[in-house]
This record gives structure tokens, C-alpha cells and sequence, in this order.
């Protein structure tokens, strides 16, 4: 699949990184990448076994020793603090550094991401890793966090735009089916972007309620012998589009 999509985009996306999952946070989805001469950016596990290289001299005898002390995710040490932000009672601490794995073939770039409830000091931390040792934490950051975008988007194209309801088997039509619905994604966003300054609250259901109304008031007006003047049109539009809304319309407002 990766190789397809590749060969769909040559020569139109210039691409550097594969952002996964932390499902493919793992030897196998980095060797894949690093295949299609992409770097991987993933998540380990809030636990991972990852290991400091060995900094200590050689023993004499033997193999170099390869993996020094194991990480300890409650006592980071402070010479890799990259960055610390604090928002209300809340403490955010950005690591970074280079680990090993015992399941990798190669060093990984790491960065640890911890928040701190500054009252009642409990803490959580999330592991994000790179294969691209060169990688500065905020852009490894940010890349993971322009993942969620396309799951907000599947998201809405499954709640609003009928992914999941197309009962497709076939490769052309779940093609077809998806396409629409990421589509129509993207349409909604436009039109909910020109709404927004002047209706700040406009959502997806506001959005559909107005485009059902319309239609309806639409086929009705073609119904009367003789069509209502534009101001009088203008506010019936405005009102009877709006009834279906989540969201109150504001007077001026008119979907047309």
C-alpha cells in the first residue's frame, strides 16, 4: 500500500518522514520506511524498554558493551530538557535524546513529552521516535501532531459525510465512496470558513440544515404563481433554512 501511494504521488509531494500510529512503533514499520527511503515518526509504548548507548570503557575483553543505563521515565536527566511551558496548573517538559532499543536495529531519535499537574503533582508522559537522528524535537513534535488533522478528517467524513455507510466491496467503489466523503470534507471547510466570522458557532450540522432548507424553500418558491420579492425571498430563505440548525442563525444571515 505504501509503495502504491508513493507511486500515486511521485513527482507532485516530495516526501521525507512516514507518520504511523504507535501500532507502528516497531522494527518492522521503520525498516518499511527506511525502504522507501522515508524516515519513520511514531510512538513506543509509555513503557518502552529504551537504553542510553553505553558510555563506559571497554572492558577488555569481548564485545563492545552496546546499551547502558535503561531510561527512567520519573528521573529524565536535565542535560536533555529541551523545553518546559506551563498553562494554568498545568506543566508541560519536552526530552530529547537518542535511545536504544533492544527491538531496533538502529539508534532512535526520541523525544519525551511530560505534563505535570502542578497541584496535585501527578504526571503522565507520552514517547514519540524518529528514525531521523538529525530531527530537532519541534518539527519531530509537530509531524505527529498533523496526524490527528487526518483522523479529524476521516472523523467527519464518517459522521457527517457517510463513510461508514456505504456498503461498497469492491476496490473501485469503496474508492469512490471514500473520495466523496473526504470531499465533501474538504467543501464543508471551505464553506464553514466563509460563515465563521459572522457566526462563529457555524458547524457541519448547521451546514446541512442550511443547505436541506434551502432546497426545500426552493422547490416550494417554484411552486407559487408568482415568485415573492427579492427582500421578502431573502428573509424566508434566511429563516426557514435555519430551522433545522443547531445553532440559532443571526438575522443577516443567508446561506445564499
Amino acid at each position: 500500500m505504501l509503495d502504491a501511494l508513493l507511486h500515486l504521488i511521485a513527482g507532485f509531494i516530495p516526501l521525507t518522514s512516514l507518520v504511523l500510529d504507535g501500532h507502528f512503533g516497531n522494527h518492522n514499520a521503520l525498516h518499511m520506511a527506511r525502504q522507501a527511503n522515508l524516515h519513520l515518526i511514531s510512538t513506543l509504548r509509555y513503557d518502552a524498554a529504551l537504553y542510553f548507548p553505553s558510555t563506559g570503557p571497554y572492558a577488555g575483553r569481548g564485545p563492545h558493551r552496546k546499551y547502558g543505563d535503561k531510561v527512567d521515565y520519573d528521573d529524565l536527566p536535565v542535560q536533555y530538557l529541551k523545553d518546559t511551558t506551563v498553562e494554568e496548573h498545568m506543566q508541560t517538559c519536552l526530552y530529547q535524546m537518542q535511545m536504544l532499543h533492544k527491538e531496533f536495529t538502529q539508534p532512535l531519535n526520541v523525544v519525551i513529552i511530560v505534563k505535570t499537574n502542578l497541584r496535585t503533582q501527578a504526571r503522565a508522559h507520552v514517547v514519540l521516535c524518529s528514525s531521523d537522528l538529525a530531527l530537532a524535537y519541534a518539527p519531530l513534535v509537530d509531524s505527529y501532531g498533523l496526524r490527528f488533522q487526518i483522523e479529524f478528517n476521516f472523523r467527519d467524513a464518517k459522521q457527517y459525510w457517510g463513510l461508514e455507510d456505504f456498503m461498497n466491496v469492491t476496490p473501485t467503489g469503496v474508492t469512490n465512496a471514500a473520495n466523496l466523503s473526504l470531499f465533501m470534507v474538504n467543501v464543508a471547510y471551505c464553506l464553514r470558513a466563509d460563515g465563521h466570522p459572522r457566526d462563529p458557532d457555524y458547524s457541519v450540522l448547521d451546514l446541512k440544515a442550511d443547505c436541506r432548507g434551502y432546497k426545500y424553500v426552493e422547490e416550494t418558491i417554484k411552486m407559487l404563481p408568482e415568485k415573492p420579492e427579492p427582500i421578502l425571498l431573502a428573509k424566508i430563505l434566511n429563516q426557514v433554512a435555519g430551522l433545522g440548525r443547531i445553532h440559532a442563525a443571526p438575522p443577516s444571515f443567508s446561506f445564499s
